[in-house]
């Protein structure tokens, strides 16, 4: 009996192992609960953690033989890839003739050959709520595939794909042939379809009021009851809860199943639900989140673990040696098989940063898979350009990951750490992620190059310092006023928690140098302004004056023109009264024996002219008469008084006799109109 009790103690103690090992749950009593609810069955207790989350479903090869018969004992470099947590090969030719069913893909978790089960990796669906105007359609689609949704969405809503503004992405405007797999979703998205050439009638108002609560945006007062701290955050309307409960997750490490809310409405039913349709306060929400308490029985299952421990020292001596399994140390980690690797990371000795970074991008998908930081494509000296000198709002911290093959932690770090959830979004959200590979030395040689270069001597010499076996690093770099700081160097036995507590510190020390720097920015441009405005000023003054000076040397230009034509018709006027005066006939004597008429004119200005002139004299002679004393007939008519008439319109060639302007007459002169 103390045998048998011996031999449970140990299979239970592996399965703990296994199950933490699967699915990364380090809180000993925790794990003991979820595998106590399920009877201490590993794989309904891993898919009840993780239910299709990642695509893993119980095998349909239950029984120990049917595992021996299809895959024998675990080969050296089945065990590697155990270890690391990949993909199991595939048998050999020799096996797959005898189990049809042997090509299936299957993946298997770094568990003790004891207990080990198969798992099979399926597609990972992704779900997706598409909200337009007054309704909502739910999808789902494989992450590989590409961005289909518009023409699912044309046969739901009726609305032609070229029409049709798909919104809401996390990173933003999407084109239609993106694989999905790229883009890093979350299992739950929300979206939103704009159609702005087609014309909202009566019955969408509820829509656009929904359209712009999707675009308010919402602060949320969240209490952390243990740390009794308080934050305050702003969200867009469009953010999920998911998203919301996320981010609380990577400031408070609490994860998302262990977090216990107080303050959602009951409308908020559903975490893949958009703030703004999850009926909460606007535009101040308030919140609260603490850890899950443990269950009832935890100080039993406190002292089960405490026995788990006393067994795991007294029987050390079995796990010390992982060479009982057929697997040495480096094998534990993936790095002695040459198999597990198809190509390096980076080519050696490449001449084009692009080329070489594109390599590396995707041999990092290929190991480790599509979930990972978005590395920035281009030189070193290109990301510090796009991540310093921005405007200040724009800025970002450069993250510099430097790989290493030949070191035991980079498959751990890269799988573990850089291909988490938490530091996957923190890191595209927050810097820009720069990656090189220096396990050839002519590419150490061409990084250190590019560091002095662009960092210093200092940041060149660290590097240095460091072995091969603290790789991979990661350097956190802050664009400054005169140089480029290096805030700090994570290496590579970390943890995720340490990690994101690492990157949130040196977002702090960024976030507070931003604040002055736009502070300096936002006074710079408000002097650069008032003077630019100064300056506009005075050009449009200039402007008024050069304007008005033009305008009055016009205005004299045109006074001299008028006065010099003023004076040629007065020379010319005078002229032609000189000429009509001269060709006046003389005067006669009163005392000649011939018809003589005595004419007396009055001018407007009530002055009389008078003069004799012969009765046969023509009228034509009367009016240059007239004209050769300043009142040219073009000008003024000549009158009679009684009765009136206008000696003007008469035939000029007729005398004054036949006029009637004899022998005497009295006339005056009146301006035409």
């Amino acid at each position: 009996m103390a045998s048998d009790s011996g031999d449970s103690n140990m299979d239970r103690e592996m399965i703990l192992a296994d199950f933490q090992a699967c699915t990364g749950i380090d809180n000993i009593a925790e794990a003991i609960t979820l595998l106590e609810l399920n009877n201490w069955d590993l794989v309904a207790a891993i898919n009840g953690v993780i239910p299709q989350e990642n695509g893993i479903l119980q095998s349909e090869f239950s029984s120990e033989a049917s595992q021996a018969t299809m895959y024998g004992p675990p080969s050296h470099s089945e065990a590697t890839s155990a270890a690391a947590g990949g993909a199991v090969p595939p048998p050999s030719s020799s096996s797959s003739s005898s189990s049809p069913q042997s090509s299936s893909a299957s993946l298997v978790c770094p568990i003790n050959p004891s207990s080990r089960h198969i798992v099979e990796r399926q597609p990972r669906m992704l779900n997706f709520r598409v909200e337009y105007r007054q309704c909502s359609v739910d999808l789902v689609l494989e992450e590989g595939s590409t961005v289909e949704i518009k023409q699912i969405l044309e046969t739901e809503l009726g609305v032609p794909v070229s029409k049709m503004q798909l919104k809401g992405w996390k990173s933003g405007d999407v084109s239609d042939s993106t694989v999905l797999r790229s883009l890093h979703l979350p299992k739950n998205n929300s979206l939103y379809v704009l159609t702005p050439e087609i014309a909202p009638t009566a019955s969408t108002s509820k829509n656009s009021a929904l359209q712009d609560s999707l675009n308010q945006n919402f602060l949320l007062v969240i209490s952390h009851r243990e740390a009794q701290r308080e934050y305050s955050l702003n969200f867009p309307g469009s953010r999920t809860i998911q998203e919301v409960k996320r981010n609380i997750s990577d400031l408070t490490n609490i994860p998302v199943r262990h977090q216990q809310w107080e303050g959602w409405p009951a409308s908020a039913s559903d975490d893949s639900m958009t703030l703004a349709l999850s009926g909460i306060s606007y535009p101040c929400h308030h919140l609260s989140v603490c850890r899950r308490s443990s269950p009832a029985n935890a100080q039993e299952l406190t002292e089960e673990c405490a026995d788990v421990h006393m067994i795991s020292d007294s029987e050390g001596d079995d796990f010390e040696d992982a060479s009982e399994f057929g697997v040495d140390d480096s094998e534990m980690f993936g790095m002695s098989s040459s198999s597990c690797r198809k190509s390096p990371m980076m080519p050696e000795s490449s001449e084009n940063e692009v080329e070489a970074l594109t390599h590396f991008t995707a041999e990092f998908s290929s190991r480790y898979g599509e979930t990972h930081p978005m590395f920035f494509i281009g030189s070193l000296e290109a990301a510090s350009q796009e991540a310093f000198y921005g405007k200040a709002r724009d800025r970002k911290l450069l993250a510099i990951y430097l790989h290493n093959d030949d070191s035991v932690l980079s498959n751990v770090f890269c799988s573990q750490m850089m291909c988490a959830d938490s530091i996957v979004s923190y890191l595209s959200q927050n810097f820009i992620t720069w990656a090189w590979d220096v396990s050839k030395e002519a590419n150490k040689a061409r990084l250190l190059t590019m560091c002095t270069r662009h960092f210093g001597s200092v940041v060149t010499q660290t590097i240095r310092t460091y072995k091969t076996d603290q790789f991979p690093l990661l350097l956190i770099v802050m664009g400054k006023r005169t140089s480029n700081e290096v805030l700090n160097v994570i290496q590579g036995n970390t943890t995720v928690d340490e990690l994101m507590m690492r990157l949130m510190g040196a977002m702090e020390i960024f976030t507070a140098q931003q604040l002055e720097d736009i502070k300096d920015e936002d006074e710079r441009e408000a002097r650069e302004m008032v003077k630019r405005e100064q300056d506009e000023a005075y050009r449009l003054s200039l402007e008024a004056d050069r304007k008005k000076r033009e305008a009055q040397e016009r205005e004299e230009a045109e006074q001299v023109r008028l006065e010099q034509m003023r004076k040629e018709q007065e020379e010319e006027k005078e002229a032609i009264r000189l000429s009509l005066e001269q060709a006046l006939p003389p005067e006669p004597d009163e005392e000649s024996g011939e018809q003589i008429s005595k004419l007396r004119i009055r001018t407007p200005s009530g002055e009389f002219l008078e003069r004799r002139f012969l009765g046969s004299c023509k009228l034509q002679v009367l009016l240059d008469f007239v004209a050769s004393k300043g009142y040219p007939f073009e000008e003024f008519k000549l009158l009679t008084t009684f009765p009136r008439r206008n000696i003007t319109q008469l035939d000029p060639g007729s005398t004054l006799l036949e006029a009637k302007l004899f022998p005497q007459e009295t006339l005056f002169l009146e301006a035409k109109e």
